[in-house]
């Protein structure tokens, strides 16, 4: 566990000592916790302006390292650079915050960390009753992963107050008030520009050797991951192996169909059958292996923090009916004019356009098709991907315009809580990103009713939608990353031999590297690549097979994008892939839809009805409702939790009961007792 002990200046994260004082004879309470120390193993980087004013900053250091009771964090905290060292090179305003362990400890217990007991069952970590808990050493700092550390810093952090301050001093236009996060106000005011935990460099190197480094076929580290980069992270990658090693029974299957059946479409019903029962299996089976890991890592069990405003959230200070707290206060019908009036007049003139760039694409198709009935050539068939080439790389740009105008909007939308602006932010780029990669396929499958422009163009989508992503998301960040490395490395060599330059070298080049923006993007990939793969099954049985491959290279480039391109993001605690599971979801519903849409269309089956149609519409329609009715069995008949899961988390809450109905027993007894003392004085 890493934190304060008698550590040399500037020792980098991945040079712990392993030793400690024992502690188990102490009783610890933080206003008895030293914040003095100058030497502590750094955990987490600050970097002011360059232009802040020495006031601040020293008001900033006394409020980190003042005692809790006294309304600090009562963190270790020293610049990078000591003043001689300054003088050396240039002024970075780069501060290092660390934590004693005894500090880290009862953070763990701030928090509401999750740990395993000795008698195999996960409880709420107290200090109190550390020595309760499996692999508890007052003499080893293995227990807390380093990513736990950076996470309880960043929560006290975050949770630094104004009281009685009225501005940032030396800032008169930061204005506080009681209650209002520190941390936030100097990031919104510019004051801070960002705040990031270090990497340990030999975990991070085991941690690649055991996950990317070596090209073979094997499962990922997934606790190791989640060890490293927490439980947020780990699902992810869970979610991709686990969705990768799924759709190799629809490749499988889908690769004879596409030698040998290609256009018997009738014979697509077993497939496309398959397809709808698989994409339902798989999403269950998801929820149950999800429910496993995260019991194992305690998130599942986890109580949730009450949520605190977001940092955007702006409005006029008054009081919050429910905590009492002072707060921006935003009244909720000029949010919900903002929505209905701007938001979602911008949304529908982008998909507007949207469709606009795809009849465009048509006419492109139209005239690539004309020239090659003219001519006939080699040259002109090969012409013929050419608008489905351009039009993917289109859509690409398209939707990464359009998240930069969606995270606007919601940002000025206002909204109170960090999970309101999610939930509104993924609604506006799943719509959006639906309809501009899907639009096409749709109007070609039911409008223009040509299945072999639909099989190009599918596969053109699919594949260069996977190119561009592996260009975008990893390949050119890591080119840019290295050649700041060598930038880097040739800064540290010029400098004089009395810096502490492998922490120097490892800080700066941290704090120029891409900040990770979450999974959102990661996840979206795989939704859409999901939508590829099942919503057109039984027209390009091939997708499946193309997205396997895909992923497996995804995997390598992930998390060399995890360890290489950007900075270490903080550890967040999940318990699920949360709003992600209900979109996969979704598109599998859709999905049964389409495909037996298709299916109805197809001449083969056209033909056992050529008297009339409303008996095939009824007919595909009551297929259609008949697979949905099984699909939903099928959800409600496999447990989202395992057995096993379940009689734990029943256990856990019938304890908590009956420790409630003791604590209250006692309560009363202590209270009779004290009034009988009473009757007896008088």
């Amino acid at each position: 566990m890493p934190g304060g002990g008698e550590t040399p200046p500037g020792t980098p994260p991945s040079r712990r000592p392993s030793s400690r004082a024992s502690l188990s004879k102490m009783k610890v309470t933080l206003s008895a916790l030293d914040t003095s120390e100058s030497c502590f193993t750094p955990l987490v980087v600050i970097e002011l302006a360059q232009d802040v004013k020495e006031e601040t900053k020293e008001w900033l250091k006394n409020r980190i390292i003042t005692k809790k009771k006294d309304g600090g964090a009562q963190l270790l905290f020293r610049p990078l650079l000591n003043k001689y060292e300054k003088e050396t090179v240039e002024n970075q305003n780069l501060y290092l915050v660390g934590a004693s362990n005894i500090r880290l400890l009862l953070g763990a217990e701030a928090v509401g960390l999750v740990k395993e007991c000795t008698d195999n069952t996960m409880r709420a970590f107290t200090y109190g009753t550390r020595h309760n808990f499996k692999g508890f050493d007052d003499n080893n700092d293995d227990f807390l992963t380093m990513a736990e550390c950076q996470f309880i810093i960043k929560h006290e952090l975050e949770n630094l107050r104004a009281r009685d301050e009225k501005m940032i001093p030396g800032y008169p236009q930061a204005k506080l008030y009681p209650g209002k996060s520190l941390l936030r106000r100097l990031l919104t005011s510019g004051i801070v520009i960002q705040v990031f935990p270090l990497h340990d460099n030999e975990a991070l190197k085991k941690l690649e050797d055991n996950w990317y480094t070596r090209l073979s076929l094997k499962y990922q580290p997934i606790d190791n991951i989640r060890g490293y980069f927490g439980e947020t992270i780990a699902l992810y990658f869970g979610f991709l192996e686990y969705f990768t090693f799924a759709l190799i029974p629809m490749a499988v299957i889908g690769l004879p169909y596409y030698l040998f059946v290609w256009e018997d479409y009738d014979k697509y019903v077993i497939f496309a059958s398959f397809n709808l029962i698989w994409s339902t299996v798989i999403l269950e089976v998801w929820k149950r292996g999800c429910a496993n890991m995260t019991y194992r890592w305690g998130t599942l069990v986890m109580k949730r923090q009450f949520e605190e405003p977001r940092p955007g959230f702006h409005g006029v200070l008054g009081i919050n009916s429910v905590t009492g707290r002072e707060e921006p206060l935003y009244p909720s019908y000029k949010r919900q004019l903002r929505i209905y009036l701007v938001s979602l007049p911008f949304v529908c003139l982008c998909l507007y356009f949207s469709l606009y760039v795809m009849m465009i694409y048509f006419d492109m198709e139209a005239w690539a098709l004309g020239l090659h009935e003219d001519s006939g050539s080699e040259w002109t068939s090969l012409l013929l991907y050419v608008p489905s080439i351009i039009y993917a790389i289109v859509i690409e740009i398209m939707n990464r315009l359009y998240r930069y105008a969606a995270e606007f909007l919601t940002s000025w939308e206002n909204h109170r809580l960090e999970s309101a602006y999610q939930n509104h932010l993924i609604l506006k780029v799943l719509v959006f990103n639906f309809l501009n990669c899907f639009a096409s396929l749709f109007y070609i499958a039911f409008v223009l009713k040509d299945m072999k422009l639909l099989r190009q163009s599918l596969a053109t989508l699919l594949i260069m939608s996977q190119i561009l992503n592996q260009i975008v998301e990893s390949i050119l960040p890591y080119w840019l990353q290295r050649k700041h490395h060598v930038r880097v490395k040739k800064k540290v060599q010029a400098l004089k031999a009395d810096i502490d330059a492998t922490l120097y070298e490892q800080v700066v080049l941290e704090k120029e590297m891409g900040t990770y923006l979450g999974t959102f993007d990661d996840y979206l990939e795989l939704l859409l690549q999901f939508g590829y793969v099942s919503l057109f099954s039984c027209v390009y049985p091939l997708a499946a097979a193309f997205a396997v491959l895909n992923n497996f290279t995804e995997v390598n480039s992930d998390a060399l994008k995890m360890c290489r391109v950007f900075k270490r993001p903080f550890s967040e605690p999940s318990a699920s892939i949360g709003v992600w599971q209900l979109a996969f979801e979704t598109m599998s519903v859709i999905s049964v839809v389409t495909n037996c849409a298709l299916i109805g269309m197809s001449p083969q089956v056209n033909a056992l009805f050529p008297e009339s149609k409303t008996d095939l519409i009824l007919i595909v329609v009551a297929v259609e409702h008949a697979l949905l009715a099984l699909k939903f069995i099928l959800a409600f008949a496999i447990p989202d939790k395992p057995r096993h899961i379940q009689m734990k988390l029943a256990r856990l809450e019938f304890e908590s009961l009956e420790a409630l109905k003791q604590q209250q027993t006692k309560l009363v007894a202590e209270n009779l007792t004290e009034e009988g003392g009473l009757r007896k004085a008088t």
